[in-house]
């Protein structure tokens, strides 16, 4: 591997070559508008814009792009080349200020929700200064909002920056009133991204992980992960090779890739970066997701990103590792020595407690997918009830706080592990909850709801939006009363006991959870069709508009482009099992049946007895039979939800009716694959698939 210091960065146009390419008023005036959240002037965009030219033409660009996170998930780029012509019919490469700042994609064929027509076409994408540009394929690539031609927002970059813009003044106000004044709060993120590697040859038989991302048919295999050998074990050569390159192609991008690891099921792997702005994480993790696919195949794998590519093993998720950090390096989630006279910490964590307990149901809402609803619940995952962990230590202060007696801390706790061998470990004032959805970890918290494939924007924008509201709350009684320390420990006992019931440090798999969460007034909303229709409450809408994240108009058109989404996605599942069944399975099944009973008819011809014969083309058939009866339940379910034009009740009737039906024939062609000999099989197995990649 070459110098990782010289590689890190090297196609981004990031401080170190502004400094040296922009003038030095230029470049404090770009970061003065940057900190302050302040449009830049066109002279000043002229200048940069020139020299990011310059620099991109040296690395080998020809073109740039305006690269931008529409609804759709996914990132979305127009080439345009530097050419400009001349009157003596030669070309010279130029870029200007106004390039750089406004671009004009077709927004047409985007996701909008009902917001604009097909025929509505245009669309602007505005450069974002706040996430340096990089280079792709040879493309400058300018991070960018994009909205339609009225101002709607049409992508998860602009309202995740308005999340931010609106957390950091409500900090900053808390801050001043503390006494403690900083000229910046950012909420910062560092997802853990979880993922599978599967044989891209094997993977290319399979209609299921082609057309849809997970497999829709497979009995699980003698072994999987039972064992829990893979967790952290050797990484096999043809996955640590990806993973070099990986890392190279991240480190390029100045992506801060840093944890690489075996995850629990087998062929599955995990991914952590270092923290950094949200803004920032969330456009290096679109990237991650990008490279993990492409490079993947370089290998000959296939990189599956789905949130249950396998049933029966853990699926994958992305934890968003959630914190506030102030301009001058402090972060405000640091307990510090002693947590129970560190009053700003409590006063911000009083401030998210009230906020996620309130706010549930959106913090639901924001990893709600067709995809997301098989993990959620599963061994891997937390449940779909919202709650809190804060273990031991910080309950016990809050319990303190509440009751009105002192607290006795045991922060700092030595522990030996091996007589005085190995040095004394430092125990940590917190464990942690696996499963929690919401964990406090040491000086930050890990939301864990989140799914593999999802932009990490969505929820941010919530996590920011709900905090900022609750700490603007808190400011609103604070502020000018005379003994601000007084007031501020009656706040912070107050919204503990109004709002304990969130807080839960133990086994979130329990049925007795289930039951004591409900007696709590606690949310189970277990799937998507269930959680959407709670962002459209006039509480979540009044949010959104009072802090100019969402007008009600784009409140609503998300929770109609998420319920199309789940249809859609439904509906692409159900086909594909309608189509593998009857031109992939029953086929397969009706040779292997002609073939028994040819081998029967001949023993009994020569006049040898054979029960076994009888007895396995009775079982097959009669597994057959049972999943030709779910595969046309399931068509009859299709066809009458394919006929639903409201979204919301037809993704009623995709959950109510065709999942279900879905879940039928599955289990009985599953049976069916079980009885198949080897040689009848008509895609790879569960056994190959999770057990293929072994160089």
């Amino acid at each position: 591997m070459s110098n990782v210091q010289k590689m890190f960065g090297s196609l981004v146009f990031n401080e170190t070559v502004m400094k040296d390419r922009l003038p030095t008023a230029t470049y404090k005036a770009f970061k003065n508008a940057v900190f302050k959240s302040e449009p830049l002037d066109l002279p000043i965009a002229n200048i940069i814009a020139n020299a990011m030219k310059d620099w991109a033409l040296e690395k080998g660009c020809t073109h740039f792009t305006h690269w931008f996170q529409p609804m759709t998930g996914i990132t979305a780029e127009k080439h345009e080349s530097f050419i400009t012509p001349t009157a003596d019919g030669r070309v010279i490469m130029d870029f200007s200020g106004k390039e750089l700042i406004q671009g004009e994609p077709d927004a047409s064929s985007f996701p909008s929700g009902g917001l604009r027509a097909t025929f509505e076409a245009r669309g602007y994408t505005a450069w974002d200064p706040t996430s340096y540009a990089f280079i792709k394929d040879d493309c400058l690539c300018i991070p960018t909002a994009f909205c339609s031609y009225t101002g709607d927002v049409l992508d998860k970059k602009t309202p995740l920056i308005r999340s931010m813009n609106v957390i950091d003044k409500a900090a900053r106000r808390v801050l001043d009133i503390l006494g403690n004044p900083s000229e910046k709060v950012v909420s910062t993120v560092g997802p853990e991204q979880e993922y599978f590697l599967v044989d891209k040859v094997l993977w290319e038989q399979r209609k299921d992980l082609v057309y849809t991302g997970r497999t829709l048919f497979g009995a699980l295999p003698p072994k999987g992960q039972e064992m829990e050998d893979h967790y952290f074990g050797i990484i096999k050569p043809r996955v640590m090779a990806f993973m070099k390159e990986l890392d190279e192609e991240l480190w390029k991008l100045g992506v801060l890739a840093k944890t690489e690891h075996n995850e629990v099921a087998p062929a599955q792997h995990e991914l952590a970066p270092i923290f950094t702005t949200t803004n920032v994480s969330a456009d290096h993790n679109q990237l991650m997701m990008e490279f993990m696919k492409r490079i993947a195949i370089k290998h000959g794998l296939v990189c599956l990103l789905h949130e249950k590519p396998f049933a029966g093993v853990n699926g994958s998720g992305k934890h968003n590792n959630w914190s506030l950090s102030t301009a001058e390096g402090e972060n405000l989630l640091e307990p510090g020595k002693d947590a129970s006279s560190n009053l700003q910490f409590l006063v911000f964590l009083a401030a998210i407690i009230k906020a996620v307990d309130e706010y549930q149901d959106m913090l639901r809402v924001s990893v709600a997918s067709a995809g997301n609803d098989h993990r959620l619940g599963a061994n891997e995952a937390p449940p779909a009830i919202v709650s809190m962990f804060l273990g031991s230590e910080l309950t016990a202060v809050l319990e303190a706080i509440e009751s009105g007696k002192k607290f006795n801390s045991k922060t700092g706790l030595q522990m030996k592990v091996s007589g005085d061998t190995i040095p004394a470990l430092t125990k940590d004032n917190t464990d942690r909850n696996r499963t929690s959805p919401f964990a406090f970890t040491g000086n930050k918290f890990e939301f864990r709801m989140l799914g593999s494939q999802a932009s990490i924007s969505g929820c941010n924008i919530v996590l920011n939006t709900i905090v900022a509201e609750t700490l603007n709350e808190i400011a609103d009684k604070l502020e000018n009363v005379s003994d601000v320390t007084t007031a501020a420990k009656a706040v912070v006992k107050k919204i503990v006991k109004d709002h304990k019931r969130i807080i839960f440090n133990g086994d979130g798999y329990t049925d007795a959870w289930v039951k004591e969460a409900a007696k709590r007034g606690l949310l189970n909303l277990k799937s998507t069709p269930e959680a959407l229709p709670y962002m459209e409450s006039k509480k979540n809408i009044a949010l959104f508009k009072k802090h100019g994240i969402f007008t009600e108009a784009e409140t609503k058109s998300r929770v109609e482009i998420l319920f199309e989404c789940y249809n859609k996605t439904l509906n692409i599942e159900a086909l594909t099992m309608v189509e593998m069944s009857y031109k992939d399975i029953l086929p397969a099944v009706n040779d292997y049946l002609k073939d028994l009973t040819t081998t029967a008819t001949n023993k009994k011809a020569l006049g040898v007895k054979s029960k076994a014969d009888i007895a396995l083309i009775n079982k097959v058939s009669a597994a057959v039979d049972d999943m030709y009866a779910n595969l046309e339940a399931l068509e009859k379910a299709l066809a009458a939800a394919e006929k639903i034009a409201d979204v919301k009740k037809a993704a009623n009737a995709y959950h109510d009716k065709v999942f279900a039906a879905m879940a039928k024939l599955r289990t009985s062609a599953d049976l069916v694959e079980t009885l198949l000999g080897d040689a009848y099989s008509p895609y790879p197995t569960y056994g190959e698939l999770l057990y293929g990649v072994n160089e």
